[in-house]
């Protein structure tokens, strides 16, 4: 379900807002409980819910910044914000354990404190276990539902409280139980629960510093790369996946492919197999930002008319009526190329001497090239007048007539433009005459009406289907 950016926004800002106001309140708690009760795994709890409320104001911060939009000096966004803050929260987690570690080992080894569990400190401490679990679930729910990794952080901090206060809560009733029992070795119950409270928040900062160094240092999502690159492979027209990157800022990723695709194909078909490719990723990441970069690329299966042709298509020039003859183990060539109409013969000449080179030197075994250049127009003729001219159009379909594969000849229309006349018709033939056929056909019928009507400047011809003539 796709969400509105002003609703992601209150909605994180919310959360955000909410975590900051509990870990103030649980913090002051038991920075109270913990002195009076001497207890140093509450005072642990302290420090750590102390560090949260750091973390939680960054927090609240830092999705404040990450939502803005990309600017001239941030073209990528500001989501980096996210996994900054959760890089910050991740130090000052270590520096909490390096603490409790240290007062820790003091009590165990160097200097006992009597402790003096109340039940003001049971009260906070299930208090807080309360806070943490709404919290830790408020802030699950919005970073699952928005991909925050700042608010993921803030989430897995809280979710970890509720376990170190329960340790917390087991070190007091076995301080408590060792009193009652006179069971001496139980009076270090409570550093030791610190030393625990420790080691969860060693595993939970290992566990976030791989995931925001991981962000910050652009690593891809294990397997995504792979998946993409299977993906972008079965887009019909890709030769080759060049090279996949992607990187990460806040809930966005941002993928560069680059594909090869076939040389000769044209730009408007390169944007068309972009846009499959935009896509296949878009399957695999479906909110990614996807750049596609085509790559011209050789395909294997060229044969030499596609290599004349790419070597045109390189100097964005068009080639036509392609003709390679093998005359004893030579191989010349022969076509035809369009060029500007308003370039004088001269400038024409040169581009079509230099293409010619260029092609020799892509297949070396092209002995010889001749190109017959035409004229591509640049502006559009004024017509004169439509001639009806009865007796013209009997005597072009009696040459019709005498082409066997001719079935029918129809729509024959003659214009006057410039005082030269044009004639175009539409000719049927059998469905599955070969195109080549179908190509001699008209080049002969054109032959013929102009031996007939030497009048006859232009002629253009129609080929259609049998079948299509039949609706």
């Amino acid at each position: 379900m796709p969400y509105s950016t002003a609703t992601m926004q209150a909605e994180k800002r919310s959360v955000a807002g909410n975590s900051v106001l509990a870990a103030i309140a649980i913090t002051g708690l038991k920075i109270v409980v913990g002195i009076t009760t001497g207890s140093l795994g509450i005072l642990s709890e302290a420090a750590h819910s102390g560090l949260d409320l750091i973390a939680a104001i960054i927090t609240f911060f830092s999705v404040r910044v990450s939502d803005k939009p990309a600017d001239a000096d941030h073209q990528y966004g500001h989501g980096k914000v996210e996994n900054f803050s959760a890089f910050i929260e991740t130090g000052l987690l270590l520096l909490t354990c390096v603490w409790i570690i240290y007062e820790a080992i003091k009590r165990l080894f160097f200097r006992h404190v009597e402790i003096e569990p109340s039940a003001w400190a049971f009260v906070v401490m299930g208090l807080s276990i309360g806070v943490d679990t709404w919290r830790s679930r408020a802030l699950g729910r919005i970073a699952e539902k928005y991909d925050s990794q700042a608010l993921e952080a803030d989430a897995l901090h809280f979710s970890t409280d509720v376990w170190s206060s329960s340790v917390v809560i087991l070190g007091l009733l076995l301080v408590l139980m060792g009193r009652a029992l006179h069971v001496d070795w139980l009076r270090d119950a409570d550093p030791v629960a610190a030393l625990v409270v420790a080691g969860i928040v060693v595993h939970v900062s290992w566990r976030l510093a791989r995931k925001t160094i991981d962000a910050l240092l652009d690593a891809a999502p294990a397997g995504v790369r792979s998946q993409i690159i299977d993906a972008v492979r079965r887009v019909q027209g890709v030769i080759e996946v060049d090279r996949v990157r992607i990187r990460r800022a806040g809930n966005r990723y941002f993928a560069d492919v680059s594909v090869g695709l076939a040389r000769t194909v044209t730009f408007q078909h390169s944007g068309q197999v972009a846009a499959a490719v935009t896509d296949a990723v878009h399957r695999v990441l479906p909110d990614a930002d996807v750049t596609v970069n085509s790559i011209p690329w050789a395909d294997r299966t060229e044969n030499i008319f596609d290599q004349i042709r790419a070597v045109a298509t390189r100097h964005n020039l068009n080639v036509h009526d392609v003709s390679v003859q093998d005359l004893h183990g030579r191989l010349h060539v022969e076509q035809h190329l369009e060029l500007d109409e308003r370039l004088s013969l001269k400038e024409a000449h040169d581009r079509v001497t230099a293409l010619e080179a260029e092609m020799r030197e892509e297949v070396p075994e092209i002995s010889s090239i001749l190109t017959h250049i035409e004229s591509e127009p640049a502006t559009i003729e004024p017509g004169d007048e439509i001639v009806r001219d009865a007796a013209l159009e009997r005597r072009l379909k009696a040459i019709a007539a005498e082409f066997p594969e001719v079935l029918d000849m129809h729509e024959i229309e003659i214009k006057r433009v410039r005082g030269r006349l044009y004639v175009s018709c539409h000719c049927t033939l059998a469905d599955d005459l070969p195109l080549s056929r179908v190509h001699d056909i008209q080049t002969d019928l054109e032959i013929r009406f102009k031996q007939d009507a030497p009048e006859l400047f232009r002629v253009l011809i129609h080929p259609e289907p049998m079948t299509d003539n039949r609706r």
